[in-house]
C-alpha cells in the first residue's frame, strides 16, 4: 500500500470506500459463520456514509491529524479483508472482534480531529464508535466448514454483536471503562479547553484523559497547544488539583516538554517551577514524575538558576537521591549534577548532607571556589556521619594540598576545615596518611608573623592526630611539642598539652613517657598549675597525671611540698570536676608507703576535703573521680598505723568506703574493699582494748556485735558488721565483674580470724555469703580462688555448714581440682577431706 502522504485525500477516500465494499461483499458471501460475518458486514456498511461526509469537508480533510486518523481506518479495513479471506480454513471470530474494536478506536481519532465537522456528522461518528467499541461476538458456536456436518445451533445462541454479559466486578469495570470512553468521545475540542480552564475536578479529570489521548496519538498540533495556552492552564490547575489529577497533569507536561523546546520554554518561569518543586514532597508517583520533568528542563540555564533559589528544593532532591525509588533517585542525581554548576547550590547540597559536588569543587574548582568550599566546611555543624561521608568522598586529601601549597587565605580555610573533620578517627588516619604532621610542626615553629593565624588550627589538628597511636612512629614528635610549650599562646598551649597527653597515654608509649621525663617534662609542666586559664591548667594536670603513673617515687621528689599544696588547693576550690579528678588522680598515684607525703597531706587537711567531696555527691557522675579518691583513701587506712586509721575513721571515712562498694567502677570497688580490709584487720584488737572502758559507762544494746562478741562502734573499732559493709561486699562476689573479687574476699576474710572464726562463719552464712564464695571458685581469678578456698576451709570446719553447703561445693571443687591451676590442689584436697570426699592423708594431689 502506498504512503498516504503521496496521494490526494480523494484518492484515499475512494480506496477506503472500495476496501469497505469489498470487505462487506466477502463477509456476506461466506458460508462459514454466516451470522457473525453478516453482522460484521452491517457494521462495515456504516462506514461508507461517514467517509463520504468527511470527504465532502475540504477544510477538514486538509488537516494532517484527520488524514492520519483516516489512514488508520484504511489499515484496519485492509486487515479485516485479509481475515475474511482466510476464513475458509479456520474461524477468525476472535480476530474479527479485535479488528472491530481497532476500527472503533481509529474512528475515535477521526472524531477528536473533526473540530469543524457538523454536529450531525460528529454524532454519527460517535454512535458508530460506541457500537464498534462495545461489540462482542459469540464464540460458543463454531460450525464446521462442511454443511453436512453442521450441528444444530443452541436455541439460545446469538451469533451477532451483543453486550458483554460478564458478571461481578469485571462486568462493572468494563461498563465503567465504556462509560469513560463515551464521555471522552462526547467532548469536543472546545469542551476540553473549557474543562481544563475552569472545570470541576471530574470535568478536569476527563479533559486531561482526552488531552492525553490527543497528544499521544498526535492528533493535535503544537500551534493548537500554543494558541489555547494549554501549558499555562495546566500549571495554573496543578497546584490546586486532587492527587490523581496532579499526577496526570505532570505526565502530560513531560510529554509536551519532550516534543519541542518551545514547550519547555513555557515551563521555565519561577511560578511554574515552584509548583513542580512542591510536588517533590507529595505522593511517591507524583514526586517521581515531577523530578523527571525538572530533570528534563534542567538543560536550560534559567531553570537551573531558578530551581536553586526555591526554598527546600535541594533538600527534597537530596532526600529523593537517597530514597528507595531508583527512577526518582536517578533523575534527582541528574538534576543535582546540573545544579552543581552554581557554587551556592553546592553549599546547599552540602548542608543537606550531599557532599560529592563540594568535594569535586575542592579537587577541580577554581582557587576562589576551593576557598569558598573549605570555609563552608569549617563553619558547618557536622555530625560524625557527615564527617565520615566527607572523608569517604575524598575531602581530606585536597584540603591537605591546599594547606601545603596554597596562599594564606586558602591555607587558613583548609586548616579550619580539617580541624572540623579531624573529630572523626577515620579522618585522623587519612590526615596522617596524607603527610600533614611534619608541615604542621614546621608551621608551629615558624616565627613569621603572617603565619600566626594558622598556628591555632594547626595545634588543634595535632591534638586530634595525637589520639591515634600511629603518631608514635613519628620520631621525637612529643619532644618537639614540649619545646613549643613556652613559646605559644594559651590556646596553642592547651592544644599542645592535649596532644602530649594523648601521645603519653598510649599503651605502647612507655619509652616516650620516659624520654619526656628525662627532658624535664614534669618541671616544665608544674608551673602551669598556677595558670589562670582553666582549660590550660586542666590539660597540664591531665598530662602530669599520666606521667605520675610511672616511677611514683621519682615523681614525688619532683613534685615537692609547694606544688603538693597547689594541687590540694585546686581540689578544695570550686573548679570543674574534670580538673579536680585530674588533681586527685595525681595524688592517688603517689606511693602509699611514703609517710612524708601522707604527713604533708594531713597538714594540708586534705582528707576532710576528700570526704566533703564524696559526701556532697560531687563524684556521682565521674567514675574517674571515684577511682582516684578510693585510691587515696588506701593511704589513710594502712593497718600498720592505727592512729592514722582512728584519725580517718573519726573524720567519717568508713561510710564513704561502704558507699564506694556500690560504685559502677570495679576499680573504685576494689580500692574501697582494700581500705575496709585494712581497717577490719584491727577491729578485734580495738574491740578488746575497749572492754575495760565499759565498766564505768555501760554500752547501749545496739552496739553489741555478734561476730566480735562485744560492743563495737564504727569510728573506734572499724567493724564491718556495724558499718553495713558485709552485704555490699557479698554483692560484689555475686556480680558479673570479677576484678574486685579478691579485695572483697580479703575484707570478708577478716571476719574469719581464729578468735572469731565460728561467729564470723555464722554471720557470713546468714548473709548468703557462702554461696557467693563458692561462685568465685567457678569463674574468679587464681588469687581470688585461692582466697575463697582458704575461707571455705575455715567455714567447713563447722558441721552445720558442711551439711548445708557441702553438696553444692563438691561439684565445683572436683572440677577445679581437675581443670584448675595446679597451685590450688593442696588446698582443694584439704577442703574435700573436710567434706569426707577424700582421705586427709591422700597423696592424690
Amino acid at each position: 500500500m502506498e504512503n498516504s502522504d503521496s496521494r490526494s485525500i480523494s484518492e484515499i477516500e475512494s480506496e477506503q470506500q472500495a476496501s469497505t465494499e469489498e470487505a462487506v461483499s466477502l463477509a456476506k458471501n461466506l458460508e462459514f459463520d454466516r451470522e457473525v460475518f453478516a453482522e460484521f458486514a452491517v457494521l462495515l456498511d456504516k462506514f461508507t456514509p461517514i467517509l463520504i461526509s468527511i470527504n465532502d469537508n475540504e477544510k477538514l480533510m486538509d488537516r494532517p491529524s484527520v488524514q492520519k486518523a483516516v489512514g488508520s481506518i484504511e489499515k484496519e479495513l485492509s486487515r479485516a479483508k485479509d481475515l475474511i479471506e482466510g476464513a475458509c480454513s479456520r474461524s477468525p471470530i476472535k480476530q474479527i472482534e479485535v479488528v472491530t474494536q481497532e476500527l472503533g478506536r481509529s474512528l475515535g481519532l477521526v472524531l477528536f480531529a473533526s473540530i469543524d465537522a457538523s454536529t450531525e456528522v460528529k454524532q454519527s461518528i460517535a454512535a458508530l464508535h460506541r457500537e464498534l467499541m462495545n461489540v462482542k461476538f459469540d464464540t460458543s458456536f463454531t460450525p464446521s466448514p462442511s454443511p453436512s456436518l453442521s450441528p444444530s445451533p443452541s436455541p439460545c445462541a446469538n451469533h451477532g454483536p451483543r453486550p458483554n454479559k460478564e458478571s461481578g466486578f469485571v462486568s462493572e469495570q468494563h461498563s465503567f471503562i465504556n462509560e469513560i470512553e463515551e464521555e471522552k468521545i462526547s467532548l469536543s475540542i472546545d469542551d476540553v479547553v473549557r474543562h481544563l480552564k475552569c472545570g470541576n475536578d471530574e470535568e478536569f479529570r476527563l479533559a486531561l484523559l482526552v488531552l492525553g489521548d490527543l497528544i499521544r496519538d498526535q492528533v493535535i498540533e503544537k500551534e493548537w497547544i500554543n494558541d489555547e495556552d494549554i501549558i499555562p492552564i495546566l500549571f495554573n490547575r496543578l497546584g490546586s488539583s486532587k492527587p490523581h489529577n496532579r499526577l496526570t497533569t505532570i505526565q502530560i507536561l513531560r510529554i509536551l516538554a519532550l516534543e519541542n523546546d518551545e514547550n519547555k520554554d513555557k515551563m521555565t518561569d519561577a511560578v511554574c517551577l515552584s509548583v513542580l518543586v512542591k510536588s517533590l514532597a507529595r505522593d511517591a508517583d507524583e514526586g517521581r514524575e515531577a523530578v523527571g520533568l525538572l530533570s528534563e528542563l534542567s538543560d536550560i540555564s534559567a531553570v537551573r538558576r531558578r530551581i536553586g533559589r526555591i526554598q527546600g528544593c535541594i533538600v527534597m532532591l537530596v532526600t529523593m537521591l537517597n530514597g528507595d525509588d531508583p527512577t526518582a533517585s536517578q533523575d534527582a542525581a541528574k538534576l543535582l549534577v546540573a545544579l552543581s554548576s552554581n557554587p551556592q547550590n553546592v553549599l546547599h547540597m552540602a548542608e543537606a548532607g550531599y557532599f560529592k559536588p563540594l568535594v569535586h569543587c575542592l579537587k577541580e574548582g577554581s582557587d576562589k571556589s576551593k576557598v569558598l568550599m573549605a570555609s563552608a566546611v569549617s563553619r558547618m555543624e557536622l555530625t560524625d556521619l557527615c564527617r565520615a561521608s566527607l572523608g569517604e568522598d575524598g575531602a581530606v586529601e585536597p584540603l591537605v594540598r591546599m594547606f601545603k601549597s596554597g596562599k594564606l587565605e586558602a591555607r587558613l580555610a583548609a586548616l579550619n576545615a580539617l580541624q572540623n573533620l579531624s573529630n572523626l578517627t577515620e579522618n585522623v588516619k587519612r590526615l596522617i596518611s596524607s603527610g600533614i604532621v611534619v608541615p604542621l610542626l614546621q608551621l608551629l615553629f615558624s616565627v613569621t608573623s603572617v603565619l600566626m593565624t594558622l598556628r591555632e588550627p594547626a595545634s588543634a589538628i595535632l591534638a586530634r592526630i595525637a589520639q591515634s597511636a600511629t603518631i608514635l612512629v613519628k620520631q621525637d614528635v612529643a619532644q618537639q611539642m614540649l619545646s613549643l610549650l613556652n613559646l605559644s599562646s594559651p590556646v596553642i598551649q592547651y592544644h599542645l598539652l592535649q596532644a602530649l597527653n594523648s601521645i603519653a597515654s598510649h599503651s605502647s608509649a612507655s619509652k616516650v613517657r620516659r624520654k619526656m621525663k628525662e627532658n624535664r617534662a614534669v618541671q616544665l609542666l608544674l608551673p602551669f598549675l598556677a595558670e589562670s586559664n582553666t582549660n590550660t591548667r586542666t590539660a597540664a594536670l591531665n598530662l602530669l597525671y599520666t606521667l605520675s603513673k610511672d616511677s611514683p617515687e621519682e615523681f614525688m621528689e619532683q613534685l615537692g611540698e609547694s606544688y603538693l599544696s597547689k594541687i590540694v588547693s585546686i581540689i578544695s576550690s570550686p573548679e570543674s570536676e574534670s580538673e579536680k579528678a585530674a588533681a586527685i588522680g595525681i595524688l592517688s598515684n603517689l606511693p602509699v608507703g611514703n609517710k612524708k607525703s601522707t604527713e604533708a597531706l594531713k597538714k594540708l587537711h586534705f582528707l576532710p576535703i576528700l570526704i566533703s567531696l564524696m559526701s556532697s555527691g560531687a563524684s556521682s557522675s565521674t567514675t574517674w573521680l571515684e577511682e582516684s579518691i578510693s585510691g587515696i583513701l588506701i593511704r589513710f587506712t594502712v593497718p600498720s598505723d592505727k592512729k592514722l586509721q582512728l584519725f580517718s575513721a573519726e573524720l567519717g571515712i568508713i561510710p564513704i568506703l561502704v558507699k564506694l562498694l556500690s560504685s559502677e567502677s570495679s576499680v573504685a570497688k576494689c580500692r574501697a574493699a582494700t581500705s575496709l580490709a585494712q581497717l577490719s584487720q584491727n577491729s578485734l584488737a580495738l574491740q578488746k582494748s575497749r572492754k575495760s572502758r565499759w565498766i564505768c559507762m555501760p554500752p547501749s544494746a545496739h552496739t553489741f556485735c555478734q561476730v566480735h562478741d562485744g560492743y563495737c562502734v564504727i569510728k573506734s573499732t572499724f567493724c564491718l558488721v556495724k558499718a553495713g559493709a558485709v552485704p555490699p561486699l557479698i554483692q560484689i562476689l555475686e556480680g558479673k565483674d570479677r576484678e574486685a573479687d579478691e579485695a572483697a574476699l580479703n575484707a570478708l576474710a577478716t571476719l574469719l580470724q581464729d578468735e572469731i572464726r565460728e561467729s564470723g562463719s555464722l554471720y557470713i552464712a546468714k548473709t548468703s555469703g557462702v554461696q557467693a564464695i563458692i561462685r568465685v571458685l567457678e569463674s574468679g581469678t587464681v588469687k581470688a580462688q585461692e582466697k575463697a578456698l582458704w575461707m571455705l576451709e575455715r567455714i567447713f570446719r563447722i558441721e552445720e555448714h558442711r551439711s548445708q553447703y557441702g553438696e553444692s561445693a563438691q561439684v565445683v571443687l572436683i572440677d577445679l581440682a581437675q581443670n584448675g591451676d595446679p597451685r590450688l590442689k593442696s588446698t582443694i584436697a584439704r577442703v574435700l577431706a573436710q567434706l569426707e570426699l577424700l582421705q586427709a592423708q591422700s597423696s592424690y594431689f
